[in-house]
């Protein structure tokens, strides 16, 4: 039996997923784990990784090899997004992580992150017309899908962690503060033609800011698996209600709300702008949730690749 380490490094987090594959082309996942580590933090307008984000990273991956690494009969693929896709002193980056870990990571390109959250997506949630939001830490992708197909995608360059900290949302958020990141917002999501096709639509939504409003409100419903948020839905009121009760608090405050990750509280207002500023434009009425974007559609990739028939000669 034939294992698959998936380890997705984002702009805000590392996450790694390892698949037992089966013969009949269906995958179960066995094992889950995410470090933070905000490899964006820091970038600044020069788009350079810092060396503190990078030590993090690196540590953050060899704790993944020290697992997948006893695990027999295990391939891995590695990806990268946001962060490494913009970075000046990628190729450093790069090479580092293949002499350290030994891990060839493949620097997806913004199509290719948005169509994979389209495959991941489509593979386990029933979609037919919608938005697909995936909120990272440096960009953001969004797929426009009509009649079940992926219509338009694209992937923008900022984030939770870019938001954060171009407008200094982190702690207490001054009014000038916020009015500026969502006229820029406006702006910047104005020039995606297309957006007009989902007036109306529900939005999918993907992503560590969006797990976290998952959590907050299934913790505040009372439900009994707080974690799972597949295919959870929100009415767009009381998505504007919880955003409204993270700009009433401090990062300290932030803190303390339930369903809150500890290190999430000073990203969270700039990780829900993008959410928050489309179901303004869109008139949506309603959010629902995924857990299965890109690792799950590069999975789902490897397994049709393994599953065709080969052409006759």
């Amino acid at each position: 039996m034939k294992n698959l380490a998936i380890v997705d490094l984002g702009s805000n987090s590392a996450r790694m997923a390892v698949n037992r594959l089966h013969p009949n082309g269906t995958a179960d996942e066995i094992k889950r784990i995410k470090e933070d580590t905000r490899l964006s933090e820091g970038m600044g307008a020069q788009h350079v990784l810092s060396a503190t984000a990078i030590d993090r990273t690196i540590k953050a991956l060899q704790h993944f090899k020290r697992i997948y690494s006893r695990m027999p009969n295990t391939d891995v693929i590695g990806i990268t997004t946001a962060a490494v896709r913009m970075a000046q002193n990628q190729a450093t980056f790069l090479m580092r992580v293949k002499k350290e870990v030994g891990l060839d990571l493949k620097v997806l390109s913004g199509d290719d992150e948005a169509y994979y959250d389209y495959l991941g997506v489509a593979n386990s949630l029933v979609v037919n017309d919608c938005l697909i939001l995936d909120t990272g830490g440096a960009s953001c992708e969004l797929i426009l899908v009509k009649g079940g197909q992926a219509k338009q995608l694209i992937s923008v360059p900022f984030g939770a962690v870019t938001l954060s900290e171009q407008f200094e949302l982190d702690d207490v958020v001054p009014a000038a503060n916020l009015f500026r990141a969502q006229m820029f917002l406006r702006n910047r999501l104005a020039d995606i033609w297309w957006l007009t096709e989902a007036m109306h639509f529900p939005i999918i939504l993907l992503g560590g800011a969006n797990r976290t409003l998952a959590r907050i409100n299934r913790r505040r419903q009372q439900k009994l698996k707080v974690e799972d948020i597949h295919g959870y839905r929100l009415k767009t009121e009381t998505v504007y209600h919880t955003f409204l009760d993270f700009l009433t608090r401090s990062r300290l405050g932030r803190q303390d709300i339930s369903g809150m990750e500890y290190d999430r509280a000073d990203i969270i207002v700039g990780g829900m702008l993008p959410l928050v500023t489309l179901l303004q434009m869109l008139d949506s009425d309603r959010v629902i949730f995924s857990e299965s974007g890109v690792r799950e559609g590069i999975i789902s990739e490897h397994l049709n690749q393994k599953t065709e028939p080969k052409d006759k000669e």
